[in-house]
């Protein structure tokens, strides 16, 4: 794949909550089968780490209700299914990005309460506040917000590239289609391409 330019550069890390990829969240029966299978969330603490230590801005995104989910449109199933196991509640630990991945001092959070984490929220003028015109999406699920988010990156106008193993769905099949799909509109790469293009000199 072709150079990253550290500086103009961000890792948006998607959803890794308590109760969306901890052992005994909320979601956890349709999410944890496929991330301890892939051991998606050590490659994604691997891809922070690496892109701190390369100069690359690290942003998390995370989805989160008020306790009486008043703040909720419930017009999809998945959300639906959100207020009823009445998860993903702002201010409990099972909203909080996971020990694992945990965000370093002074690192971005943006919360918001729609699938992708561009949607009414201030991802894409912090981002663009800070220079950034390349994202790079890692999270779960591959085919619910990561895509989303990824999909949104792309319309607004972002090189968008998504870490093909550090993302995980319900599903390997789930996982592969969505990434096929996204193909169309972002680069897929692996983590360890990722980190040979960020310390590959950017052509400027």
């Amino acid at each position: 794949m072709n150079p990253i330019d550290p500086a103009r550069s961000a890792v948006i890390a998607v959803h890794l909550q308590g109760d969306v990829v901890g052992p005994a969240g909320a979601l956890a029966p349709f999410f944890q089968a496929e991330i301890q299978r892939t051991g998606v969330l050590g490659t994604i603490s691997r891809l922070l780490d690496a892109a701190r230590a390369g100069g690359v801005k690290v942003v998390y995104t995370r989805v989160a209700f008020r306790p009486d989910f008043s703040d909720m449109v419930p017009n999809s199933p998945l959300l639906a299914m959100t207020a009823q196991n009445n998860c993903l509640v702002d201010g409990t630990p099972a909203a909080e990005i996971v020990s694992e991945v945990a965000p370093r001092a002074g690192e971005t959070i943006v919360t918001h309460q729609r699938v992708t984490g561009f949607h009414a929220s201030s991802l894409d003028v912090l981002l663009r506040g800070a220079g950034i015109d390349t994202v790079i999406i890692a999270g779960v699920a591959t085919n619910l917000s990561v895509e989303g988010t990824a999909r949104a990156a792309s319309d607004l106008g972002y090189r968008t590239i998504v870490v093909s193993d550090g993302c995980s769905a319900g599903s390997e099949a789930a996982h592969s289609a969505s990434l096929e799909s996204l193909g169309l509109l972002a680069e897929i790469a692996t983590a360890d391409e990722l980190l040979t293009a960020v310390r590959t000199p950017a052509t400027v």
